[in-house]
């Protein structure tokens, strides 16, 4: 067999949707060249001159408007939220008086501030640490209203001033539950203008530095 008779016995065993695709192309149709055009001669404006708009009576242009850049943004936001916490916090540092608030009890005096109580402390555990020193009126562990979960101290009221005293001066320290707790006197209720360091007070350096 020769090379044309193959291709002619391939070609044959093709179905026409195959061979289609090898069909040669129709010729472009003829077009006959573009005509040239006569352009008109370039010329001067001095004729239209006089339909300018008048310099004076021409309105000022719009100012560009600024855009903000991120930075601006960033610095602006922060600013605001810096703001309001501040309106926040002056508004409870106003609101503030332990003396009016229904969930504090007992004799300020005999009454122990307990802080950096780990989460994982009870009441239960609380009273057996410091009943040591003498017997305990009423304990207080201190949560968040809207959480739930414990905020870390409390307040533990002595039968006692005497007995509060003796835990004052050996309880600070103590070890309970892996943490060593703060120890000081109720100050809210005995110490005029007192304010708790989350209202930006305490005795805390840190918090001092930045109210």
């Amino acid at each position: 067999f020769t090379q044309a008779a193959m291709s002619s016995a391939v070609a044959q065993a093709l179905p026409p949707s195959i061979l289609a695709l090898f069909a040669p192309r129709p010729p472009p149709p003829f077009k006959p060249a573009p005509e040239k055009r006569k352009m008109p001669r370039y010329g001067t404006v001095a004729h239209l001159v006089s339909e300018f708009e008048e310099p004076s009576a021409t309105p000022a242009p719009k100012p560009a408007a600024v855009v903000e850049s991120k930075e601006a943004r960033r610095a602006r936001k922060a600013e605001k939220r810096k703001a309001k916490g501040e309106a926040d916090l002056e508004a409870k540092v106003e609101a503030y008086d332990p003396n009016e608030d229904s969930k504090i009890k007992g004799d300020p005096y005999k009454t122990l501030f307990v802080a950096r109580i780990s989460y994982d402390t009870t009441e239960a555990k609380l009273k057996k640490e410091f009943e040591q020193f003498g017997p305990i009126r009423r304990i207080r562990l201190c949560f968040n209203t809207e959480t739930g979960k414990p905020r870390g101290y409390a307040f533990v009221e002595y039968e006692q001033e005497r007995d509060m005293k003796t835990a004052y001066k050996q309880g600070d320290g103590k070890k309970i539950d892996g943490r060593r707790v703060l120890v000081d006197v109720e100050r809210g209720r005995t110490v005029r203008n007192w304010k708790p360091r989350r209202l930006g007070g305490g005795l805390g350096s840190t918090r001092a530095a930045k109210a």
